[in-house]
């Protein structure tokens, strides 16, 4: 009877330890003691603080640039698109560095060293400025001057050391939260799907506190201290990250070459092979056992790196049909990419022209409180915050019964929901946009582009709320997609093509400005992106992007019908 029973409590000690994976010290876990949601909650804890200084940031940078840095509306959308687009560039570098040498946990703990210190650079910028700034106003009897080139120097440089630690700490977190939960296991694979879903809420729940608090601090009271507290809270959060190290779950990495350069090998012997006949390929197939199955015949010109490009055999020099396949995955994902690019310059929006077309509306709350234009943002995430609950606990269980998947719907008609629904968003936002100008000719403020139109910003709403609803399908469908379809080895990797996404959106949007701007303004009229808004044309570049969104959400339908998911269970 001991011995049964000893032999049960072997077994279930084995069943409980996590294969895989190893804590802080290198030694086994169980599942019991470590991952999953008591893991989780410090990770999106520290997200939650990190979007809070992210957005405490980014959301109001186009008035700061217009403001206390004096440019023009058109030079400070191009500035903050090129700023917003490098940040989402920088975290392909950062997952880089994190799955090639550093690891995920290193990387998260000097990002977050490397934030503290951008912040604190910009406080200091903004408290600089603020203080130069009353001594000229004092000097200059109330006149406006300009800050010292130096000072816009340190400023954007401080700027771009955000966005660098920025690249380091976003794909690294979410990427090592979801580590957290086993796939091997049914409910831990359920609960990583229900991971990415309160990690974007929770994390839109630190933003609405930054666009609210944040922006009215930055607008009535102090850059600097607007700049400060995003320093402090990012302090706090560090701590927090490293008070749950007991309880993480480290993923072993695999003792094979770098994935890069397994990858990297494929696709050069690929391209050394090009003139291999189809038959050879069939033939080393053959001789290697290798049947067909579901997605064998896409993307068959990388079977090429079967046959080493000397015809020899040597180890090293041909490629496995494990290392063609995580190739292959990573290929499949390239037309995805590429077609929700249409999406992420839509949502660059947001943080910009929507902003200026806030300011010259009536923002006002009562006779004395006024609400800052850029925490209309802030609807975004509110709808999201309401919005995932609903999907979560009312929708997924809806299409769980009717489809029998874990996630209800799949990842690619999730991201399309949301696609469709941005194109609905910049419809509105045009329509809306031209009833302002309208508004402002029957009020005679044409040629007043500093007066208030008499057309409340609520006006606004409808375009705020049916983004935030799009981005639960579509940026949590992304996360999702992007962090499952790529190799174990890769996680990090796929969390920053996610993020890329927006960021080649932000700098083609910045493109699209620039060349609008150009184009609109070349027989000496008042361009599309006029500094008088009453005299801009928002409204047509809203048209012009509601044009791309329909021609970019056909081209997403035509190429998600033919993906084939790496799990059948998806």
């Amino acid at each position: 009877m001991a011995g049964t029973n000893l032999l049960d409590a072997k077994t279930s000690l084995l069943n409980d330890v996590v294969h895989g994976s190893v804590d802080f010290k290198g030694r086994p876990v169980t599942r019991s003691l470590s991952g999953g949601w008591k893991s989780a909650f410090f990770i999106i804890g520290v997200e939650v603080a990190e979007r809070f200084a992210y957005h405490g940031i980014s959301s109001n940078l186009i008035s700061y640039l217009t403001g206390p840095l004096g440019q023009s509306t058109a030079t400070a959308a191009e500035n903050v698109n090129a700023w917003l687009g490098t940040s989402m560039i920088f975290p392909l570098l950062g997952a880089f560095v994190a799955d090639s040498f550093l690891g995920r946990f290193r990387t998260i703990v000097i990002a977050s060293g490397l934030y503290i210190l951008a912040l604190g650079f910009l406080s200091l910028s903004a408290a600089l400025y603020s203080f130069k700034s009353s001594n000229c106003h004092f000097a200059a009897n109330n006149t406006t001057c300009s800050p010292p080139q130096f000072q816009i120097i340190f400023f954007f440089f401080s700027l771009y050391l955000f966005a660098l630690a920025q690249g380091g700490h976003k794909p690294c977190l979410q990427a090592f939260g979801a580590d957290q939960f086993d796939e091997q296991d049914p409910k831990e694979c359920k609960d990583k799907s229900s991971f990415f879903n309160w990690w974007y809420f929770s994390m839109n729940s630190g933003v609405v506190v930054a666009l609210f608090v944040l922006t009215y601090i930055q607008d009535n009271l102090s850059w600097g201290l607007g700049f400060g507290i995003p320093c402090i809270i990012m302090c706090l959060s560090l701590i927090i990250f490293l008070l749950g190290t007991m309880t993480y779950r480290f993923r072993i990495q695999s003792d094979e070459r770098n994935p890069f350069v397994r990858i990297g090998k494929v696709f050069l012997n690929a391209v050394r092979n090009w003139r291999t006949t189809p038959e050879a390929i069939s033939k080393e197939e053959e001789a290697q056992g290798i049947l067909p199955y579901q997605g064998s015949q896409q993307l068959k010109f990388l079977y090429k790196a079967l046959l080493a490009p000397d015809g020899s055999k040597e180890d090293g020099k041909v490629c496995s049909i494990t290392e063609i396949e995580e190739a292959k995955a990573v290929l499949r994902l390239v037309p995805i990419w590429t077609t929700c690019l249409g999406y992420a310059i839509v949502l660059s929006q947001s943080s910009t022209l929507f902003t200026k077309q806030g300011v010259t509306m009536d923002r006002s709350i009562t006779s004395s409180l006024q609400i800052p234009a850029a925490s209309l943002q802030s609807f975004i995430s509110i709808a999201i915050v309401v919005f995932i609950p609903i999907y979560e606990r009312i929708l997924v269980p809806i299409a769980r019964a009717i489809t029998g998947k874990p996630s209800g719907i799949m990842m690619l008609q999730r991201i399309g929901t949301g696609i469709f629904l941005s194109f609905l968003s910049m419809v509105i936002a045009a329509l809306v946009e031209r009833e302002r100008l309208k508004t402002a000719a029957e009020y005679g403020l044409v040629d007043v582009p500093n007066a208030t139109v008499p057309m409340s910003v609520w006006w606004l709403l409808p375009q705020y709320l049916i983004f935030g609803v799009a981005d639960v399908f579509t940026m949590v469908g992304l996360q999702e997609f992007f962090y499952d379809q790529v190799p174990n080895e890769l996680k990090s990797i796929g969390i920053a093509l996610y993020l890329s996404i927006f960021g080649i959106g932000n700098f083609l949007s910045s493109f699209l400005i620039s060349v609008v701007e150009k184009v609109t303004s070349v027989t000496g009229q008042d361009s599309w992106f006029s500094d008088n808004l009453n005299r801009a044309h928002f409204d047509y570049f809203y048209w012009l992007l509601a044009g791309l969104s329909a021609a970019a959400f056909a081209a997403y339908l035509y190429i998600a019908k033919s993906y084939i998911y790496n799990r059948r269970n998806l």
